[in-house]
């Protein structure tokens, strides 16, 4: 079974999300767990975690995958950017407790001008204070585009920042197919490749979650525009490919295509799950 999802507005409360997911055939959601630009996140509404966690154990939706605000940036030269990427994660791990065995990604920062070393000790040090032993959430790093001084975009920079972790069992990688094929991984032409090099740097059993982008802008670009299924540079025939690939079928895969309202989703997910080999 396909298990898919796509990115849903949390401003209504867990159930509301888990009852949209259903209603637009999908099977899982991601979410961000405050607002996207930064900020406090609401109180935690005990009673609607409890209705969403039985009606999500009726209806399958797992495991769900919580996207950390994209002012966080770990890595910032400014100490106070990065104190409130810090206390975000903290935040958002703690909060995550309440609905065990979810998955919690985030983009892994920008060096700004430090260099890359500097960036990935920095972001090293941050998974080291918020990372605790017994936790249900896996923390996941997202590949990156490569724009400006982004860190993330081979998977050798990936590699470098679990090998500084202390515990490198919380970590794992969730692979986004429009920044890897902007930041220079061919997935239309050489997807084996791709997943090759990828097994010898991080290591498949790391790979937890998908990100199922087109992109508006041709290979190797390192840019990020994202562009829905079938009508960007990677293409229909691509996404089959890879969603059918023996070491990625049965992995979550979450989209993120630009649409007007969730009814967008709906199609994109339709389309995906008629060309999934059951």
């Amino acid at each position: 079974m396909l298990k898919i999802g796509c990115h849903l507005s949390s401003s209504k409360g867990f159930l509301s999300m888990g009852k949209t997911a259903v209603e637009i055939g999908a099977n899982t959601f991601q979410f961000f767990t405050r607002n996207p630009r930064g900020g406090a996140a609401k109180p935690l509404n005990e009673a609607d975690i409890a209705a969403y966690r039985a009606f999500a154990e009726e209806h399958g939706l797992f495991p769900i995958l919580a996207h950390a605000p994209y002012t966080l940036n770990c890595c910032a030269a400014d100490p106070g950017l990065r104190e409130f990427a810090l206390n975000t994660m903290a935040d958002d791990l703690a909060r995550l407790e309440h609905l065990p065995g979810s998955l919690y990604n985030f983009h892994p920062g920008s060096h700004v001008k430090q260099g890359l070393d500097v960036g990935v000790a920095l972001i090293a040090e941050a998974l080291n204070a918020v990372l605790r032993p017994g936790q249900s959430t896996t923390v996941l790093l997202e590949t990156m585009a490569g724009k400006g001084s982004e860190v993330g975009r081979t998977f050798e920079e990936l590699r470098s920042i679990i090998d500084r972790v202390e515990h490198p069992e919380l970590l794992g990688v969730c692979l986004d197919t429009c920044h890897v094929y902007d930041g220079g991984y061919d997935l239309v032409n050489d997807l084996d490749g791709v997943l090759n090099a990828f097994e010898r740097t991080v290591g498949l059993d790391r790979l937890r979650a998908i990100h199922l982008n087109d992109s508006k802008n041709p290979f190797s670009s390192h840019k990020d525009r994202h562009e829905k299924i079938g009508e960007g540079s990677i293409g229909l025939s691509a996404f089959t490919a890879l969603i059918n690939h023996p070491s990625l079928r049965n992995l979550p895969f979450y989209l993120e295509t630009p649409q007007e309202d969730v009814s967008g989703y709906g199609r994109e997910i339709s389309l995906l799950k008629s060309v999934y080999q059951d």
